[in-house]
Parts: structure tokens; sequence; C-alpha cells
């Protein structure tokens, strides 16, 4: 239903003039929106279509056919007094006809061959935009985030996204069309002096609805074919990244552990789980979802320059958050289709270890028996049982889960080095926490349930332990040998030693602890193979002619060496 206004103009008062009532604008209101923030007053400017017609339906003059909407002053007598009867108290989107008699038209003169004399115009008139000079830039938090830490200042460096309308909701500009947000510094210039002060205060994840009046936009000239002159511009605005370029890097959420006996330093090796943000939660890659840490050296410029610092002075199994700011991340160029430019980056840390390659073994005795008659050492067979985990205290392996006690031959490489190592000088009964840097554990490569380049942690328990016999050997004295070992062995003095006689003397040996056999190996398995190392002829028995000892003939192997 269109509503008439009917205004009625008198010459003069009716109580003192009986003249004949002259007739006013005439307003049908053919559209209202159902929002009207603000109607058109005087000393308000506009910015409206129209075409103009006589009664007859002639069009005379059409804003439309120009190719541009008409921009006027309301109440300062620039306009015919008609239409600015007929503009006032319009919304922005209204549509209205307006019926103006000659005499707040052109009157009896008209105008020129256009409007004839005495001539009753009809505007079809839709206000476009609405704006006074004292508007100031308004702007309405649509959300806001719970925890805002830091909003937006002059040389302040953002990334945002953006709808950009008319007032009228017509649209010239997106940032989401583009799928890149618009990055600019805040208060140099750089924008419109209105989105400089729109965006004062705002915070990461705040959505802020902007109006900005035109002389505080692109005002007269516009901007190409999408802003027109004099257009009131309207934002609907994301904030998604903040900066400073004075901005360092900034460390928050420490945890440290409460034994934290060796900080890292320039030149380490670390191992660290991370999930990587923005500054508006949105992930860009986590370490957790490949299931493997990131492994890397400190500060020696294999990761981003934000990074080699937040991982400077950390202790294993500390957490950390690291704000890295552009210029010590990847910058205006950004990476790749994963890290838009001047991107503000978020890493939560979880420090699992680090080394040196300089490290050695580190043992730490936990308990030690007081009587130590015997140490562990090379060639040794050892009996141990033993925990093992990583730094963070995750167990990888346990003596607990097989049936039989552990055993090895130190210096064999039987077990890693740094366990070997950490094996040695051990009195039965002593226990060692025995922490073993990858060089000296399964290295870069890692091994079946231990990651690669892991710092691994053994708790171990020396059992017992059989002295060992040097490499080639099966068995060794103890005591000097017989003078004549060949007589010794000889028994019923035939001039032939038996294997059966080779073996009562050899356990007779081991019994009285003049010598031992090889740890490890069955006595008469040891005893077979001496015989055959002795038996050169494979004739059964020995002669005193082949009977030698390992370290005679080990002599004269250097012998000959020597020589050639």
């Amino acid at each position: 239903m269109f509503a008439c206004w009917i205004f009625l103009l008198l010459l003069s008062s009716v109580e003192s003039n009986p003249s004949p009532v002259l007739a006013d604008v005439v307003v049908d209101r053919n559209f209202i929106p159902n929002v009207c923030a603000r109607e058109v007053k005087n000393g308000d400017h506009v910015r409206y279509h129209y075409n103009a017609t006589f009664l007859d339906g002639k069009t005379f003059d059409s804003s439309h056919q120009r190719g541009a909407p008409k921009v006027g002053l309301v109440g300062e007598g620039r306009l015919i007094a008609g239409l600015e009867k007929g503009l006032k108290g319009m919304c922005v989107n209204e549509r209205r006809t307006v019926t103006v008699p000659p005499q707040l038209a052109y009157g009896s003169t008209g105008a020129g061959d256009v409007v004839p004399p005495d001539a009753t115009l009809v505007f079809e008139i839709h206000l476009l935009d609405l704006w006074n000079k004292a508007d100031l830039v308004v702007t309405r938090t649509i959300t806001t985030p719970k925890d805002c830490k830091r909003s937006v200042m002059r040389t302040d460096f953002v990334r945002y996204h953006f709808n950009g309308t008319l007032l009228n909701g017509t649209a010239f500009d997106s940032s989401y069309s583009r799928k890149q947000t618009h990055d600019t510094l805040v208060g140099e210039g750089w924008l419109i002096k209105g989105m400089d002060e729109g965006l004062l205060g705002m915070c990461v994840g705040e959505i802020r609805h902007i109006v900005i009046p035109p002389f505080k936009a692109y005002g007269e000239k516009g901007w190409g074919t999408d802003i027109p002159s004099q257009a009131t511009l309207v934002f609907d605005v994301l904030l998604v990244d903040i900066h400073n370029p004075k901005d360092n890097l900034t460390i928050e959420d420490q945890l440290v552990p409460e034994l934290c006996t060796r900080r890292s330093v320039v030149g380490d090796y670390i191992r660290y789980h991370y999930n990587g943000t923005f500054l508006n939660d949105v992930t860009f890659d986590t370490s957790y979802q490949r299931n493997s840490t990131y492994n890397t050296y400190i500060g020696l410029g294999y990761v981003i320059a934000g990074m080699d610092q937040a991982l400077l002075g950390v202790c294993s199994g500390e957490r950390r958050r690291a704000i890295i700011p552009p210029h010590l991340a990847y910058g205006e160029q950004g990476a790749g289709n994963v890290i838009p430019p001047s991107a503000v980056l978020v890493f939560d840390i979880h420090v699992i270890d680090f080394h040196n390659p300089n490290d050695t073994v580190d043992i730490q005795v936990t308990h030690k028996p007081e009587i130590c008659n015997e140490t562990t050492a090379t060639n040794d067979l050892v009996y141990y049982h033993y925990n093992c985990s990583l730094v963070d205290g995750t167990l990888l392996f346990s003596s607990n889960d097989y049936a039989n006690l552990q055993n090895a031959v130190l210096g064999a490489d039987k077990v890693i080095d740094g366990l070997d190592e950490g094996l040695r000088g051990m009195c039965v009964g002593e226990r060692r926490v025995v922490t073993v840097p990858p060089h000296l554990g399964h290295g870069e490569r890692g091994a079946t349930g231990v990651p690669s380049s892991a710092v691994l942690v053994f708790e171990i328990e020396l059992v017992r332990f059989e002295k060992g016999v040097p490499p080639g050997y099966l068995f060794v004295w103890l005591e000097d040998s017989p003078p004549d070992l060949f007589e010794a062995l000889d028994v019923n003095k035939n001039q032939e030693v038996t294997e059966e006689e080779f073996g009562k003397f050899i356990k007779m040996q081991v019994a009285e602890r003049k010598g031992r056999t090889k740890p490890g190996a069955a006595m008469e398995d040891v005893i077979t193979d001496m015989f055959r190392n002795q038996d050169r002829n494979k004739d059964g028995v020995i002669t005193a002619s082949e009977l030698k000892l390992k370290v005679d003939e080990d002599k004269e192997k250097q012998e000959v060496h020597d020589e050639l």
C-alpha cells in the first residue's frame, strides 16, 4: 500500500488572507526499506537516481540516461524547493514519486526549452546515499573474541578480510572473492582515512561493521567505475592478523620441568613436536599428524629465524608458545600456498630431547654395593636388567618383557656403543642411569621402536658377569702355563693327546681358577673347538709338534706381518 503525504503551503496566513490555497508537493512512498538508519534532513548531502517527467508521462530529464546519479545538498536552496521537500525524510534505498507543482518548481517562467511555464513535474526518486559534513566514521562490533591481548594501533601492520558495499548495499569489492587478505600498515596513509580510523582498536578474530562518509573515503573523485563520486562506504571487516614491524619474538605459556639440568644452546640438535597456527587459531601445520618429531640443529639457520631463537634455552620436556612476527618467519613472500604473506606464526612447542654432536655418554650411579672386588671390562659377558626410555619418560623397551636376562659381551658390538660403555666398570648389584646421545645409539635412522636421532635413557642393574677372553681366544691362562704344556696334557705319556685327555685338562684348569674359557659358550663346545684347532692334521690326536699356544701363534703372525 502506498503512503501519500500531502503538504499544503499557504502563501499567507489563512486568518489574514482569504486567497486560494495553492497545491503543495505530493509524495508517494513506493518502497520503504525495513531498516532505516537515518532520514534526510536539512544540511544533508544526498545521492540519488531519478526520472523526471511531466504529468503526461513525457520524460524531460533522467540521471539514468546521464549515466550517473545526482548529488545534491538539501536545505541550502541548491535544488528546486519542491524536490527538496520531496527528499526530506527519505531513507537510503527508499523509492518515492514526488509530484511538484509549478510554484515549487520552475514557476511561470519555466526552464529554457526543457520545462515550459507553469509545468507540474513528477520525479521518480531512488535514494542511494546520504551523509552530512558532521558525520564521523561509525563502527559497530559484530563479534569479538573472548581473549584480546592486543588491539590495532597506528603503525601496526594488519591482515584482514572484508566485504565492501555502498550504503545502498551494492557490493564494490571483497577480499573473499580474491581469496586473499588485504595487507597494510595502519595510520601511514596506505588506506583511506576512514578505514585507518575504523581499524583502530580491533582484535584478531573481531568482526566490525564500519561506515565511512565520502569525505573520509574517495570523495568527489570516487574510484574507477566501482565507487561513484561522493559515496558512503560500508565495510564488514574480519581482522585476521596484526603485528608491528618493531615486534620481536614473544614467548608465552612456558611449562618448564622441575628438574632441568641442561638448557639448549647454539649447535645442539633438537627433537620437538609442534602445532603451527596463525593468530586467528587456524592451523597450518602440525608434527602430531605426521606422528614424527621435527628434528633440526639450533641456531644454524636450518629453520626460520624466530624458531631458531625460540628453541634456545629450552629444557627437555619443556612446553612453550612462540609468537613469531613475519620478519622473523616467512616475511612478505610467505611460503607457497600454506603461509600467506606477512603472516604472524604461532607455534606451540613440546621439546622431546636435544643433544650436542660432541656429547658423550652420561653415567649416573644410583646404587653401588659396599663390597666390589671386581668390575666389568671389555670382553666380559654381562647379565643385566634394564629399562630403556626416551628423555620424556616414554618407555621403549624393558628386560622385564623377556623370559631370560639380557646379556652381551662387552666390546663385541652386541649392543649400541653408548650402552656398551655404560655397562663397563660395573659391580654386581650396581645400578646406573645411562644417557646415550644418538650418535652413540641408533643415530639419525633410529631403529624399530626407536625414533630417529633419539636420546636414550637406560636404567640398568648388573646381575652377574663372567670375565671374558680376548677376541679370537677360547681360553686364557690366569696364571703361568706349565713349562711343558704338552707333557702336562699327555697324561698316559704316549706322545699323543686325545680329545678326552685334552678336555679333562682344560676343565681342571678352570676348576682350579688357573684359566678360563670364553664366556657364554658351553664348556664341551669350547673344548671341541680348541682341540680341533690344535689337531692340525685332523687325525684325532694332538702331537707335540702340533701344539701351540694361541699367544705364540699371534706372535708368529705378527713377526711375519712385520717382515712383510
